[in-house]
């Protein structure tokens, strides 16, 4: 059970009080678990870095968010010298809903095995910010819509985690929603952009069950890439890189624990001197 909806679960609510939990509650298909969830997500507050810095013009994927690596911005020394480094922003739609078992899970995409970068492999539904997206709530659920069809009247957006860099220093933030009408979401891969639109329990990111990891180097410095085995209807899945890392941070949140294996080398450093050709392998 989340941790504040074992608090509420304690009291007992006034008739005036428990009238309006429910009209409120309408708004995540009456999941009381949905609401606790919310109503804690909305009191975290994510590390902030200054955004005054200078703008680079480097590529992503032709706009989309996948990445061998990925690192929380707060740890990143790059992304604080802001003299030197400025990357183009990006979001992602983690999209969480309760499963038929009550667990909680989330929204992922499998890209297209055509696309010449990145193919065949797990992303959460993003991509960069475009001139008119008023904020990155915007930019995620836009995205969203336009790779699974999810109608972004269906997702309650209750939070935003840190930004994370991904692979060529991209800022990714990644945008929590809650999708309250499940059934309503029928969805519908952009054939041009995803082969499958799957789902599984976020609780797993923090768990050290199916997963492994590579210790790898870049500058001379060591890092660790997670990487997460996943099957569902007969269909095997690896979840890793920057994908992996936000939902490791995203299962932190909600669950309010670490993870139960080291998510990141203490030891890692990233260079102060950022330029286009700064690429994390």
């Amino acid at each position: 059970m989340i941790p504040l909806l074992r608090r509420l679960s304690k009291s007992a609510p006034s008739s005036a009080l428990l009238s309006k939990l429910m009209d409120v509650s309408s708004s995540f298909g009456g999941s009381q678990r949905l609401l606790a969830l919310a109503q804690q997500l909305r009191l975290y507050t994510p590390p902030t870095i200054s955004e005054d810095i200078e703008e680079q013009n480097l590529e992503e994927s032709a706009g989309k968010v996948v990445s061998q690596v990925g690192f929380a911005e707060s740890a990143s020394p790059i992304a604080q010298d802001s003299e030197r480094f400025r990357s183009k922003r990006a979001a992602v739609l983690v999209c969480l809903f309760e499963g038929d078992a009550g667990d909680l899970r989330v929204i992922l995409t499998k890209r297209s095995s055509r696309l010449s970068t990145h193919s065949g492999e797990v992303a959460l539904p993003g991509g960069k910010a475009e001139e008119g997206d008023k904020d990155d709530a915007e930019t995620a659920t836009r995205e969203a819509r336009e790779e699974i069809g999810l109608d972004p009247s269906l997702v309650n957006v209750v939070n935003v985690l840190e930004p994370f860099l991904s692979k060529h220093l991209l800022r990714v933030v990644p945008v929590i929603g809650i999708l309250h009408k499940k059934k309503a979401f029928k969805p519908a891969p952009n054939p041009a952009e995803v082969e499958v639109i799957f789902d599984a329990p976020l609780e797993m990111f923090i768990k050290d069950e199916n997963r492994r990891e590579e210790e790898r180097e870049w500058r001379g410095y060591k890092y660790i890439v997670h990487f997460f085995d996943y099957e569902t209807e007969n269909k095997k899945y690896l979840i890793w890189g920057l994908t992996a890392g936000i939902l490791i941070k995203a299962a932190s949140v909600v669950y309010q624990r670490p993870p139960a294996f080291v998510e990141q080398n203490p030891s890692f450093k990233v260079t102060r001197v950022a330029d286009k050709d700064t690429i994390l392998p």
